[in-house]
């Protein structure tokens, strides 16, 4: 299996990075969570990693930080939890605000996961107690309960409407490829954006608002 990966970053289109390593290049799912960690496109960067093989598919997911990477792992297994909805859940939220919601039974903020209702929000809860505890109580992952759980491009030039359009764009593709609806995708952009904002922090904004 690949750990990690060392190379050029030489594209960001979130959900989706690819790392140039000797040549190669490595087609690299992440959460925004990482997304917001990494610098500009060029630089030279380390991207945790983790395997996921399917009967129809090999898929490379990478993350910035190890409780990311715990964590996707330890969602993975739950039933029903596939790597799409734990990539939802780590762009939604940091690691810590996930943990202290399971802790606190916070069913109401956990539905305001992409593609998580209320049944789907209990089981997560009821599953992820037991399995985050193990994770926990063995060093691989630090939470501190006591955190809160409340969650420059030049647009005057005459290509300024027509960059405005690709940002919202590629905001609402990287939503509606978390699990957001297009329609809801849509409206969480246009309630968020501004000139001139990089599309990593519209996106960021976009999520932020639907966060406790």
């Amino acid at each position: 299996m690949i750990g990690f990966l060392r190379g050029q970053l030489v594209q960001k289109k979130p959900p989706m990075l690819v790392l140039d390593v000797q040549g190669v290049g490595y087609e690299i799912e992440a959460p925004m969570s990482t997304f917001y960690q990494l610098e500009s496109v060029q630089d030279s960067v380390t991207i945790l990693t983790h395997m996921h093989v399917r009967e129809d598919a090999m898929l490379l997911f990478g993350f910035a930080s190890e409780p990311e990477r715990v964590l996707f792992k330890t969602l993975i297994k739950v039933n029903g939890v596939g790597a799409k909805m734990a990539l939802g859940i780590l762009s939604a939220m940091s690691v810590n605000e996930f943990c202290s919601f399971v802790d606190a039974a916070d069913i109401t903020a956990l539905t305001r996961i992409p593609g998580v209702g209320k049944k789907t929000a209990e089981r997560l809860q009821i599953e992820m107690r037991d399995r985050l505890k193990v994770v926990i109580e063995s060093g691989q992952l630090a939470y501190q309960a006591s955190e809160s759980s409340v969650l420059s491009q030049d647009s005057n030039s005459p290509q300024g409407a027509i960059f405005s359009n690709s940002i919202k764009q590629s905001a609402c593709e990287a939503l509606v490829s978390l699990g957001y609806k297009p329609a809801q995708a849509e409206k969480m952009v246009a309630s968020v954006y501004e000139e001139g904002v990089p599309l990593e922090q519209i996106i960021k904004r976009a999520l932020q608002g639907v966060k406790l």
